[in-house]
């Protein structure tokens, strides 16, 4: 078995024939804005790749979804960061859906079918916000809500059809409960706006998704309940699960492709080269089994603390990983072609996604202390 075959054979069975138009285009075709990527992306049908058969989707479990995203990632950063917001939001929806809160199994047979993508509006990219303070605001006007406020940035933002946010909406004794909001992106008030200023993942679509009083009926909403102790609730927890694993995933595998690349060029000792391969395989075994954990049903609180101790254990590999991958390919493969600087800069942003190693540390060794783990 060569690096990276069952990462890609368990997307050419769910996705066929995308890693292939993939590879027609040069990496920095991929990563451009505007891009192919996530067009072929919803003609292979990846909308659906985690919403279960019953609703008309491929049913991926975790693990395969996570082996998903790392192929594609090895071939086009951009767009596996993107999906990833996608993902996650539907796998939100899918618990819902098994919760039977309400429409949202007609929202994922959408997706699926129409191949409709989902926008993640959640956490900011501001230090010192917490992942669960929203910024957007709701007020009533007669049955409806009004929604106003921003995501900046928001990947998928020039391709979604519906976007997932979280709201401060106000309560009768004037305050405010967190609420989650479903909006099509079509919705009067809704404008994009440019935000994204660096070279770098520029075919995520991250930019400004801004809202300007749009009208939201009352069935889009849905009110997680965070405890007394600041826990999140089980359907909340899994969705940050899921997040986590994926975007680890994401990361994994742009260090793959530059890890592939020194071993395929087989330039300097072999057990500097087994030490790269070894890094990112044994972060890509770790983050297999918490996937395995997540589809036996384990989506609590430990499972969020061990998904994030996932995440920053395969951030030092990455880093590892990464280093020694440009070393071994040398300057003139720096210097030849823009593709190992750029997949050396990409993956330095799985330290960037929420929450972030420094902001959730005291939280993280209370809960290896045995606490619950309790994020803000």
């Amino acid at each position: 078995m060569s690096f990276l075959d069952t990462e890609r054979d368990t997307c050419e069975v769910l996705l066929p024939g995308l890693l292939k138009k993939l590879g027609e285009f040069p990496l920095m075709e991929l990563e451009r804005r505007g891009g192919p990527g996530i067009g072929l992306f919803r003609e292979a049908g990846g909308p659906g790749l985690v919403v279960p058969k019953t609703y008309h989707g491929l049913g991926a479990s975790a693990l395969q979804a996570v082996r998903v995203t790392r192929a594609m990632a090895a071939q086009a950063p951009s767009l596996a960061v993107a999906t990833t917001m996608h993902q996650f939001s539907v796998a939100g929806l899918v618990a819902l859906a098994r919760a039977n809160v309400g429409f949202e199994w007609m929202l994922l047979e959408a997706v699926a079918t129409d191949r409709r993508l989902v926008a993640s509006g959640f956490a900011e990219g501001h230090a010192g916000r917490g992942i669960l303070t929203p910024t957007m605001t709701a007020r009533r006007d007669g049955a409806n809500w009004r929604v106003t406020g921003a995501k900046r940035p928001c990947s998928l933002s020039a391709s979604m059809d519906l976007l997932t946010a979280s709201v401060a909406v106000p309560t009768e004794d004037g305050g405010t409960r967190l609420g989650v909001v479903l909006i099509p992106a079509g919705s009067p008030g809704i404008t994009i706006e440019p935000f994204w200023a660096s070279s770098v993942l520029t075919g995520a679509e991250s930019d400004a998704v801004l809202l300007d009083d749009v009208e939201v009926h009352p069935d889009l909403f849905v009110y997680p309940e965070i405890a007394l102790d600041g826990q999140l609730d089980d359907l909340q927890t899994v969705g940050f699960v899921w997040f986590q694993l994926l975007v680890t995933a994401c990361y994994l595998g742009v260090a793959s492709a530059l890890v592939e690349r020194a071993i395929t060029r087989g330039r300097g000792p072999a057990t500097d080269r087994a030490d790269v391969a070894t890094a990112v395989q044994g972060a890509a075994i770790m983050l297999d089994g918490a996937a395995r954990s997540l589809d036996d049903g384990d989506g609590g609180n430990d499972a969020l603390g061990r998904a994030l101790v996932v995440r920053f254990a395969a951030a030092n590999a990455i880093a590892t990983a990464v280093r020694g991958a440009v070393d071994l390919l040398g300057g003139m493969a720096f210097i030849s072609s823009p593709d190992v600087a750029y997949l050396a800069a990409a993956s330095h942003a799985v330290a960037f996604h929420p929450p972030s190693r420094a902001s959730v540390a005291n939280e993280l060794t209370n809960w290896l202390a045995g606490q619950p783990l309790v994020l803000s």
